[in-house]
């Protein structure tokens, strides 16, 4: 804490991840700089450890309309950003074919580039043209995102923290948010922290893995009712399940992770129903398997399905780098499935701090509104580090306006069964 807190603030944010710092950023742009507070750093939970794959690829209309906005937001300072928009690759057997293409669809109809190749013969063509050494078979749906891509994680922060600085917003790290006092309408009346009470008039939470906590210190129940959309009404499910995202790297030049013409990959997704074997022809699974892989700084680095933990776990201090045993042998014999560059690569694998907890909604998508009268949540269900215009919406609803991109996702949905239509994939990740 570099100085004395003030007692009370016309704004104050909770969580220096890319939520927080988003909000952040757009209000001090728009006339109204906040206090910033976070209990250990910028960037310290889930946003600065991300894989940090940027895509649109979401079945769901909502999401994929509020991700080709996040997409400007990245496009538009690349360079302090650390954004790297090579694109995103989705690939997939028959059974993603109808998923993919209503997603192509919705692309075409709000502008968002892309194109979608089908048939294997199709397929193989496409991506050997972009890697000779491309060798995935099975494949029979290919959605090629133009825009998108990666960034990287701790840098963006650091990047995004110094742009709301700039602009005038007031970053503190190391001061814990302990509790809230509500006054008799239920707004939050006062705010304490590790360093002091502070008076706010509007509270933003933006706390990653860490908002279950911070639900409860508000009085908002653990438990709910959700209405489907057609009328049955499920009784008392869980607000907030932990899942764990199992990712690591190989040591890997990503000077040769890059396309035929000598560009930086995009970023891969490899869902397949193939057997899966690894490069000494042992047999990894049977069962249909999907990972994502990119460059980064040094290495190429990725993930596969996650882990689900439960409805409670500690996240001080927050856990990371922890995958199932069989994670390295699978990850890596995929790899070598889709591109002959990585045989061998087992032997580099490296387990590094990546993936993270993150706790997801009932239904496992965001939660964006005001859960007290002068508290907007910021609820990401895992989605965050992607979705960097969110704060910028956050900034324009605390200013007054109305943002079509966040209605979707508030939580009322969950009484009146408007919720998010289901994927027909077989796969749960996707």
């Amino acid at each position: 804490m570099s100085a004395r807190l003030p007692s009370s603030v016309p704004i104050l944010v909770i969580g220096a991840g890319v939520h927080g710092l988003s909000t952040a950023w757009h209000l001090a742009r728009a006339g109204e700089p906040p206090l910033l507070l976070d209990k250990t750093g910028i960037g310290a939970g889930a946003s600065g450890i991300a894989c940090g794959v940027i895509r649109n690829n979401y079945f769901q209309p909502a999401m994929s309309e509020l991700m080709a906005a996040c997409v400007e937001v990245w496009e538009s300072d690349p360079a302090q950003l650390h954004y790297h928009g090579s694109g995103y690759i989705a690939l997939g057997p028959p059974a993603q074919e109808s998923d993919l293409i209503a997603v192509h669809e919705r692309q075409q109809r709000i502008g968002y580039p892309s194109e979608l190749c089908l048939g294997e013969e199709e397929v193989a063509a496409h991506m050997r043209s972009l890697y000779g050494d491309w060798r995935a078979t099975g494949l029979t749906v290919c959605l090629h995102e133009r825009a998108g891509g990666y960034a990287f994680n701790q840098e963006s922060m650091l990047g995004l923290a110094a742009k709301a600085r700039h602009a005038g917003a007031r970053i503190e790290t190391g001061v814990e948010v302990t509790g809230f006092d509500l006054d008799d309408a239920g707004a939050v009346a006062t705010v304490r922290t590790s360093a002091g009470e502070i008076a706010a008039g509007q509270v933003v939470v933006a706390a990653g893995p860490w908002i279950p906590s911070l639900w409860a210190m508000l009085d908002l129940p653990d438990r709910i009712d959700v209405r489907q959309p057609d009328g049955h009404v499920q009784s008392d499910l869980p607000m907030w399940t932990y899942w764990y995202l199992q990712e690591g790297e190989i040591a890997f030049d990503p000077a040769r992770f890059v396309t035929e013409d000598g560009r930086s990959s995009a970023v891969l997704h490899v869902d397949s129903d193939q057997p899966l074997r690894d490069d000494a022809g042992r047999l990894i699974t049977r069962e249909p398997w999907g990972v994502y892989f990119k460059p980064d700084r040094h290495s190429v680095q990725g993930g596969a399905q996650p882990l689900r933990l439960g409805h409670a776990i500690d996240v001080d201090p927050y856990p990371t780098g922890t995958v199932e045993p069989g994670f390295p042998d699978m990850w890596c014999a995929a790899l070598s499935h889709c591109l002959g560059r990585f045989q061998g690569a087992r032997p580099r694998y490296r387990q590094v701090r990546s993936g993270g907890a993150g706790a997801f909604t009932v239904d496992n998508f965001p939660v964006f509104d005001y859960m007290r009268p002068n508290v907007f949540v910021a609820a990401d269900s895992n989605h965050g580090y992607k979705m960097i215009a969110v704060g910028r919406e956050i900034a324009r609803v605390l200013g007054g306006e109305h943002s079509s991109l966040l209605h979707p996702f508030r939580f009322e949905r969950f009484a009146t069964g408007d919720l998010h239509p289901v994927s027909h994939s077989p796969y749960p990740w996707s």
